[in-house]
């Protein structure tokens, strides 16, 4: 058989195919939960793409590859459905689908198999789509020019529950995380009772003086109560109030 040649789906690995290291453990199989995963067993591998030239040329280099490629899907709905019946090891999956984002594709997968891994390969390097896809819970994200040796080297990689990123990305997640972590959390201001009754009544459209009337306190103490309460939520003026009231529920 022509070496380059690719091979038929199904067809076991390459006993010569660069291999795994370390020993990966399955997390979401029912039943086999902590036992050693056999990285020298077929990798089955699910591609979805909406493009069809690119997702069958990529699938038919990974099964050249040695990589089992169980099957391809054109959008989020039908990569759930082949998924479902084929229980791939990893998806590789383009963020940008017809149907479905693939952070929601991500998230459905992982619901549905905790052991898939799901490796992006995208056109995007947009940071706000790499923290979509990491935090939907994607194993890595490549961006699509990355090399075919890169690829390969990555699926193996996320089947054995590595993190793998284009250069640059990794750093972007690694500053995203300690960013997210090093920030103060910030505590939910609390109001006074009469604070609270204030509040609720400019929000009804009340004037100070008519507040001050329904409440029999002074034009000067509804003031007072107001700008205690802009001070404490961090807000300017009464119509930035008004919206919060209405937020919270105090109209």
């Amino acid at each position: 058989m022509d070496a380059d040649a690719p091979r038929d789906e199904g067809e076991p690995v390459d006993a010569h195919a660069p291999r795994n290291q370390g020993e990966p453990v399955d997390t979401g199989t029912p039943g086999n939960e902590g036992k050693p995963i056999d990285v020298h067993a077929p990798l089955p591998v699910l591609v979805v793409d909406d493009h069809p030239i690119w997702r069958d040329g990529i699938a038919e280099k990974l099964a050249a590859a040695g990589l089992t490629v169980v099957g391809t899907a054109g959008d989020g709905a039908q990569a759930l459905r082949v998924a479902r019946a084929t229980r791939p090891r990893v998806v590789l999956l383009d963020l940008h689908l017809p149907d479905l984002p693939g952070a929601e594709v991500t998230r459905r997968l992982l619901a549905a198999d905790r052991a898939i891994r799901v490796l992006v390969l995208s056109a995007s390097g947009e940071r706000q789509d790499v923290l979509d896809a990491v935090t939907a819970g994607a194993t890595g994200y490549l961006t699509k020019s990355a090399s075919l040796d890169e690829v390969i080297a990555a699926v193996r990689s996320a089947a054995a529950g590595e993190a793998v990123f284009t250069p640059g990305l990794a750093g972007l997640v690694l500053g995203e995380y300690r960013r997210l972590v090093g920030a103060p959390e910030r505590e939910t201001p609390r109001l006074t009772n009469r604070e609270t009754e204030v509040l609720r009544l400019v929000a009804k459209g009340l004037t100070y003086r008519e507040i001050a009337e329904r409440l029999v306190l002074s034009h000067r103490t509804v003031q007072n109560h107001v700008q205690n309460t802009l001070t404490k939520l961090q807000l300017h003026n009464k119509a930035q109030l008004v919206r919060y009231a209405l937020e919270q529920g105090l109209d």
